[in-house]
């Protein structure tokens, strides 16, 4: 396993410092942790102490240590014959626009995928599921749509979720109510927009906890959020994809599923039951006999399509 794989899956209980320390090598891998412990340091917004003491927490006799196994590492890639005939392949490829777009994504998810701890996941989703007072969501020009489909799932897990949408002037009126109480939730990727990322910023100075999902080169509103996940965003494209911001932020929900999904059974018969009643969706029953009323039926087969609390689709 590489040194990227084991700090994107460690099991060990890292503190907040050392999960930014974790985030900022995972961000820029390997650059990140060719620099001195103190650059490495300043970089996460922590003590150097604090770096020297996650080493050792890894299983490395230092940074030192560390450094020469990541130099060692990136020395036999180097000379990889695979990655060697990756970079002496065509430009052109012959599979088309199509596929190489395809791959390109697919290369992005996977280094999605292992530029943030799976223990951020977990994190994220206990923000959102333990938040005692309103979820905001928030998001730029595209990627608000995906604050619209964070917001979508997380409405049948818990009440006070409120999605901004389009950031209009009028919404910053939205920040008297906000306090310690609430969170923000917000997809920012280049280019930064300059309202979400004053709204963020006078979020925070009235002490809202904030939930950032954006790319390598990091919205300004990472410099106030309490945990930031990384997704890689480039694609065989003059546009960025935001293909991979949508699979990291149905991952966290998955999370959330997973651990909650039992509790919130009731909430989500409830719904599925307001649903039905004003014939919001349509299900199998209404294909099979198109006369039936909408409000009839038993509420236990509402419910149906959740086995062990988890959806068997969307």
């Amino acid at each position: 396993m590489s040194i990227r794989e084991e700090l994107a899956h460690t099991t060990l209980a890292l503190t907040s410092a050392e999960s930014k320390i974790v985030q900022v090598l995972l961000a820029d891998y390997p650059m990140s942790g060719l620099g001195t412990a103190s650059r490495l340091a300043k970089a996460a917004g922590v003590s150097d102490p604090t770096v020297m003491r996650l080493m050792v927490k890894l299983g490395y006799g230092g940074f030192a240590a560390f450094q020469a196994k990541l130099l060692a590492e990136i020395e036999s890639r180097l000379h990889s014959p695979l990655l060697m005939m990756e970079a002496k392949r065509p430009a052109n490829s012959s599979e088309g626009t199509v596929n190489d777009y395809f791959h390109s994504v697919s290369d992005s998810l996977e280094r999605t995928r292992t530029a943030v701890p799976s223990q951020s996941y977990g994190r994220a989703a206990r923000m959102l599921l333990d938040c005692k007072g309103q979820v905001v969501l928030l998001g730029g020009r595209f990627s608000r749509h995906i604050a619209s489909m964070l917001a979508g799932y997380l409405v049948q897990f818990r009440p006070s979720v409120h999605d901004i949408g389009a950031l209009a002037p009028t919404d910053f009126d939205l920040l008297i109510d906000l306090g310690k109480r609430d969170l923000l939730v917000v997809f920012d990727y280049r280019r930064y927009q300059s309202d979400v990322v004053n709204f963020a910023r006078q979020a925070r100075e009235r002490g809202v906890g904030i939930l950032l999902f954006t790319d390598p080169w990091l919205s300004p509103i990472s410099e106030h959020a309490d945990l930031t996940l990384i997704a890689a965003i480039e694609a065989n494209s003059p546009f960025d994809t935001l293909a991979t911001a949508v699979v990291q932020m149905e991952t966290v929900f998955a999370h959330a599923l997973e651990s909650e999904g039992q509790t919130v059974r009731k909430r989500i018969e409830d719904i599925e039951g307001i649903r039905r009643a004003n014939g919001v969706t349509l299900d199998a029953s209404d294909f099979v006999n198109p006369g039936r009323s909408a409000a009839a039926g038993d509420p236990a087969k509402w419910a149906a399509p959740f086995v062990r609390g988890k959806p068997k689709s969307t």
